[in-house]
């Protein structure tokens, strides 16, 4: 068919129909439109012309043009859309290159199939246009709670329709063995929004830890209005869980607020969660009160924080381990995802003999190493002495202050000391050498013979070797691999070689080798400082 005066105004009339149902601008449609026609107009003159449609914004007249661009003598690769400085002379005055020719050409019948290959492209983009809408409407609703109807099931997961668009609810994501039946109201957590190419996904939740903080600054007006702050959540979902919150306003208890006038608010979480129990913790700057506050209704007898290994040892009396733990260790496990610690938990009599155990293998050290009795040996370890360079190195007063230690015990204690340790150095030394390590690693500052006998024994035997570990590799430290934290030796952990430590002596390696610009590392001046630097110089200057 082809366009007349007619048709030419329904073209505006059907994009604005359009434009009104899929809630997007008209001008999309139109320009869907154009494109849709200049290809139809494409099909007729041939597909290798450059015809470009306009459609008037006012009278709806479609203008179609045939548009050919200047180029080089030798850059012409299509000979419909491009001409040549002097092919172009009979068309414009001055030609020069990158000028384009406009010719118009008839405005083309659309035939059955023309037509109906416009449509195809016209409604491609206005899916195209309405998927652009939906995504800019809800990326920003990421992160918060939504109302939805639910429209159907596919394969355990619930569609939802949000509005303008559909969500889904995956199998994962629900609590529990809840079910939903078509046209049921569900409120949610958008945990997802991202842009596919079948359209924006938007994906929702009912387990996420943040549901519930959502859930409680929707009934707890102190937390909307930032007078209480939720700190941390940890759930297992459509059973228990544990929120931490802490209050900004003294006079304002946080754990009674969130719990409200006889639970009432409290009790409204519970209810949109299935009957979820909810422990409300204080949160508390210091990690063992947090740790003890988190582990209730268990009572703590005492709490011994490992700070390098991220590690807590929380002892309970006896008759408390099975509440401290919880079924199938369900509290404890809130407690460390609340804290973000990993938390040992035994008995008083369990710690007794740990503590027992500890003090025997000291003791049999100092006995086997200097050389003697029981009794001495353990009123060094009674006094807090660990190993034997504590007692090398250790100020020799420090020994004095022993009941029975005089300096010449002090010195005799010290020189046996030293050269056990010696020995141990040379040994050591002598293994490494044995197993090939270069000078360039012995040499190096920071490191002991024991250091790089462990070392060699990795295979890391030159400073080139050494400068490529990461420092988790020499420091130890924590992986999270399927939501359990799993620990990482490190080939100096044993050396009590802390990751800031690892840090620095790596990165000095580098430097060493040349790897990395020492000026690289300085901090960056603070700008004021700069400017106050270079005002200063100005003033020199002048």
């Amino acid at each position: 068919m082809a366009i007349t005066s007619a048709n030419q105004l329904e073209l505006l009339q059907t994009a604005e129909a359009v434009a009104r149902e899929k809630m997007i601008e008209p001008e999309l449609v139109i320009e869907a439109m154009e494109d849709s026609l200049a290809r139809a107009a494409k099909s007729r003159y041939g597909a290798e012309m450059d015809i470009r449609v306009k459609i008037d914004r006012k009278t709806g007249n479609a203008s179609f043009t045939r548009v050919r661009t200047v180029v080089e003598d030798d850059a012409v690769e299509n000979y419909q859309a491009e001409v040549t400085v002097e092919q172009a002379r009979p068309y414009l005055d001055d030609p020069k290159v990158g000028d384009v020719i406009v010719d118009e050409v008839p405005p083309v019948e659309l035939g059955r199939i023309a037509a109906q290959s416009a449509k195809q492209v016209i409604l491609q983009r206005v899916r195209e246009a309405e998927r652009d809408r939906q995504y800019e409407e809800f990326k920003d609703r990421a992160g918060t709670i939504i109302n939805g109807v639910v429209k159907r099931e596919e394969y355990g997961n619930i569609i939802v329709d949000v509005g303008r668009g559909e969500a889904i609810l995956r199998r994962n994501e629900k609590i529990g063995r809840e079910s939903y039946r078509p046209n049921d109201r569900i409120r949610a957590y958008v945990k997802d929004v991202r842009r596919e190419t079948r359209g924006p996904q938007i994906f929702l939740s009912r387990t996420d830890p943040q549901f519930m903080a959502e859930l409680f600054k929707m009934e707890v007006p102190e937390i909307y209005d930032h007078i209480i702050e939720i700190k941390a959540v940890a759930r297992d979902p459509g059973s228990r869980a544990k929120i931490a919150v802490i209050s900004y306003d003294n006079s304002i208890d946080p754990v009674g607020a969130c719990v409200g006038m006889r639970g009432s608010r409290v009790q409204a979480v519970v209810g949109e969660l299935q009957g979820e129990k909810i422990d409300i913790i204080p949160w508390n700057e210091d990690q063992a009160t947090f740790l003890v506050n988190a582990l209730q209704p268990a009572e703590v007898s005492k709490v011994v924080f490992d700070e390098d290994g991220g590690r807590i040892e929380v002892v309970v009396p006896d008759e408390q381990l099975s509440l401290a733990i919880g079924r199938r260790g369900q509290n404890v496990r809130l407690a460390s995802q609340l804290t973000g610690l990993d938390i040992d938990i035994m008995t008083e009599e369990e710690e007794s003999k740990r503590r027992q155990a500890e003090f025997n293998a000291r003791t049999k050290l100092f006995m086997d190493a200097l050389d003697l009795d029981e009794f001495f040996a353990q009123l060094l370890v009674a006094e807090g002495f660990t190993d034997l360079e504590e007692v090398a190195y250790v100020e020799q007063g420090e020994l004095l202050t022993i009941d029975g230690v005089d300096e010449g015990t002090a010195e005799e204690l010290q020189a046996r000391a030293r050269d056990v340790l010696e020995a141990r150095n040379k040994a050591a030394m002598e293994n490494a050498r044995a197993l090939g390590v270069e000078d360039s690693l012995v040499e190096f500052e920071g490191l002991t013979p024991q250091m790089i006998e462990a070392l060699a024994k990795d295979g890391i035997k030159t400073l080139e070797d050494f400068a490529t570990c990461a420092d988790w590799e020499l420091a130890g430290g924590w992986t999270t691999v399927d939501g359990q934290r799993v620990k990482d030796e490190g080939l100096l952990e044993p050396f009590d070689v802390s990751l800031e430590e690892a840090q620095n002596m790596v990165m000095t390696a580098r430097v060493s080798l040349g790897w990395v610009d020492p000026a690289e590392l300085e901090p960056a001046a603070d700008p004021e400082e700069a400017e106050t630097e270079a005002e200063t110089d100005q003033e020199a200057g002048a």
